[in-house]
């Protein structure tokens, strides 16, 4: 019983630590997509900003299940690049959207693709199922850094 307990517990941290840096941006995104972003030039293939946080939702969610199925093998070793990943997300957000900084922030969602393909593999020897959790999130990342490419280009 204190195992599954201890578990359940676990699976909520990692909820919050994810859930935490979506809250985190969307303090830095909220006034910015209807200020600036509105009316910023960008790309064609740029998808409608309702689309965003539903998105998101979901991949937060993968993002702290696949944490938490590697920390239930005892790879404490293997959440540490995780843990690198989720402050490059972190960081992103605020970069772009509150900052304006669109190439810096290009060069840190670059670093984030590169630390979710280390992730998905650092995972992959523990639990294939929670590499797998982050090939959607990895996907998304990678067009997102299209995104961000097209919207400095632009501006």
């Amino acid at each position: 019983m204190v195992t599954r307990s201890k578990d359940w517990l676990a699976l909520l941290g990692f909820g919050v630590l994810s859930y935490g840096v979506a809250a985190l941006g969307s303090l830095a995104t909220l006034d910015n997509v209807r200020g600036w972003y509105a009316s910023a030039d960008k790309p064609w293939f740029t998808p409608p900003n309702w689309l965003f946080g539903p998105v998101w939702t979901v991949l937060y969610g993968l993002i702290a299940v696949a944490a938490w199925l590697v920390w239930r093998r005892g790879d404490r070793s293997a959440l540490g690049i995780w843990g690198v990943q989720l402050a490059l997300n972190l960081a992103w957000t605020p970069a772009f959207f509150a900052l304006r900084w669109l190439w810096p922030a290009f060069a840190v969602i670059l670093l984030l693709d590169v630390a979710v393909v280390a992730t998905i593999v650092r995972f992959r020897r523990t639990h294939r199922v929670a590499a797998w959790l982050l090939v959607p999130y990895l996907a998304w990342i990678l067009f997102a850094s299209l995104l961000n490419a097209g919207v400095a280009a632009l501006n």
